[in-house]
C-alpha cells in the first residue's frame, strides 16, 4: 500500500493500550479507518474519542468482524489470557496482525503458538514490545553489538513503580494469574526481551525470589493521601474487571520480585522489581570487559564510558520524558509498525522473540513459585521442537 493509503483495521479488544497505540498512529501520521471491533465493554474508548477516532461497528465475535471484509491490519488487545485463542482465529484470516504482549501466558500456549506460526503462508504478527522501539533502546543494542562495551559480563537492571502505577495493577485485571499470567510476565517481559539481545544468549539457569508485601489486606488502614491531602492508589480508571480497592482486591501476582538469570553464554544479570516505591526507577547497568553504559529509561538518558578512561562520562539526554513512562516509544512504535506494512522495514521484534522472553520470564516464575533453581534447557528444547512442527509430525505418526 502506498503511504496515503487508508489502512482498514478490526480491533479485537478494544481495551486501554490498544486504544493508546491508535491514539498514537492517527497522531504521527497514519491514515487508518477503525472499520470494527470486538469488546461487549470497550474501556478504550474514552482515549479513541479524545483522540477523535471513530469505534466503527461493533461485533459480536472474532468470526462476525471476520465476515465483515478484509482488513489491512488486525489489532489484538484482549487480556492476556484471550490472547493465543485471538491469535488462531486472526492468523487464519490472513491479514498482518499487531498483538499486545505478551504475546501469550503460559508454556503450553507459546508451543501451540509456535507450530502454527510454523505453518507455511503464515501472515506477519508483529508484537507491541514497545521499547524496542525507543531510540535510547536502539542506541544501547547498538553499541552492545557493535562491541562498544567489549564483551558483556554482567548486567544489573531495575523496574520500580510509583504507588500510583503498582495501585493501578493491583486493581487491574493484571493482577490475577488467571486473566495476566504473572506481574514480571506483564510488566517486564519487555526488559527481558532486550537483557536477552544485550546477552546475546538464551537463559539457560533462573532464581527468583518474591511476594506480596505491599498491597495486601493487612496494610489497607494504612495512609491513603499524599502530603498535600490529594487521594492515593486513585489515579486511573482500572479497566476490565477492575477491583475497587488496591489493597482488599483478590490479586494472586506479586507486588515486588527479584531474579537472577545465567545465560547459556555466561553473562549473568540481576534484576529487582518494586511497585511501591518514592523514588520511581527503570535501569539497566551493562558492564563489558572494555566499557560500562548505564541507561535510565525513567529519564530517557544515557551515560558510558570506558573502562580505562578517567575522563568524564559520555551523556546523552534523549529528552521527550511523557507521564506514561513510554517517552514517546508508542508513537515510534506507530511509525516502524507503518514501515513494517509498507515494506521499507523490518518490525523491530518478531514473535519468536516475543515467545523466548515470555518463556524466560516463566522459567524465572517458576523458580520463585518452587524455590529452586530452574535449568532452562528442556524448556527451550519443547520451544525448538515446536517452532520446527517436529511435535506436528510427531503426532502424526502416533495416529
Amino acid at each position: 500500500m502506498g503511504a496515503m493509503s487508508t489502512y482498514r483495521i478490526g480491533v479485537i479488544g478494544l481495551g486501554q493500550r490498544i486504544a493508546h497505540v491508535l491514539a498514537a498512529m492517527k497522531e504521527v501520521g497514519w491514515d487508518l479507518d477503525l472499520a470494527a471491533y470486538v469488546d461487549p465493554a470497550p474501556v478504550g474508548a474514552p482515549i479513541l474519542a479524545a483522540a477523535q477516532i471513530p469505534l466503527g461497528r461493533q461485533c459480536a465475535d472474532p468470526a462476525e468482524l471476520l465476515a465483515r471484509g478484509r482488513y489491512d491490519l488486525l489489532m489484538l488487545g484482549a487480556p492476556n489470557h484471550l490472547h493465543l485463542e485471538h491469535l488462531l482465529v486472526a492468523l487464519e484470516a490472513g491479514a498482518p496482525i499487531f498483538a499486545e504482549k505478551p504475546i501469550v501466558r503460559t508454556e503450553a500456549e507459546t508451543q501451540v503458538l509456535a507450530r502454527r506460526l510454523a505453518r507455511a503462508g503464515t501472515p506477519p504478527v508483529h508484537v507491541g514490545l514497545v521499547m524496542r522501539s525507543l531510540p535510547i533502546v536502539r542506541e544501547v543494542v547498538r553499541r552492545v553489538r557493535a562491541g562498544d562495551l567489549g564483551e558483556v559480563v554482567s548486567l544489573d537492571a531495575t523496574e520500580h513503580l510509583p504507588p500510583e502505577h503498582g495501585g493501578y495493577l493491583a486493581r487491574n485485571w493484571r493482577r490475577r494469574q488467571a486473566w495476566g499470567g504473572s506481574y514480571l510476565l506483564d510488566k517486564v517481559v519487555h526488559d527481558f526481551d532486550i537483557f536477552g539481545v544485550l546477552a546475546g544468549a538464551r537463559a539457560a539457569r533462573v532464581a527468583s525470589f518474591g511476594g506480596r508485601r505491599i498491597f495486601t489486606p493487612e496494610r489497607g488502614d494504612g495512609p491513603r493521601a499524599y502530603e498535600d491531602g490529594s487521594a492515593a492508589y486513585a489515579l486511573r480508571d482500572a479497566g476490565w474487571a477492575a477491583a475497587n480497592d488496591a489493597f482488599q482486591s483478590d490479586m494472586d501476582v506479586t507486588d515486588h520480585q527479584v531474579a537472577m538469570v545465567e545465560y547459556e553464554n555466561e553473562v549473568r544479570l540481576s534484576f529487582h522489581a518494586n511497585s511501591h516505591v518514592g523514588l520511581g526507577e527503570r535501569r539497566w547497568y551493562v558492564a563489558g570487559t572494555e566499557g560500562t553504559l548505564i541507561a535510565d529509561l525513567v529519564r530517557n538518558r544515557l551515560m558510558a564510558r570506558r573502562a580505562l578512561f578517567r575522563g568524564k562520562p559520555e551523556r546523552i539526554d534523549y529528552g521527550g520524558v511523557t507521564a506514561d513512562a513510554h517517552n514517546g516509544a508508542d508513537q515510534e512504535m506507530a511509525r516502524d509498525l507503518l514501515a513494517a506494512l509498507e515494506g521499507r522495514a523490518a518490525f523491530p521484534v518478531t514473535p519468536y522473540e516475543s515467545m523466548e522472553a515470555g518463556l524466560t520470564v516463566m522459567a524465572i516464575d517458576q523458580a520463585m513459585e518452587t524455590r529452586q533453581v530452574v535449568e532452562c534447557g528442556p524448556m527451550w528444547a519443547r520451544y525448538d521442537a515446536a517452532c520446527s512442527g517436529a511435535e506436528d509430525r510427531l503426532a502424526e505418526e502416533v495416529l
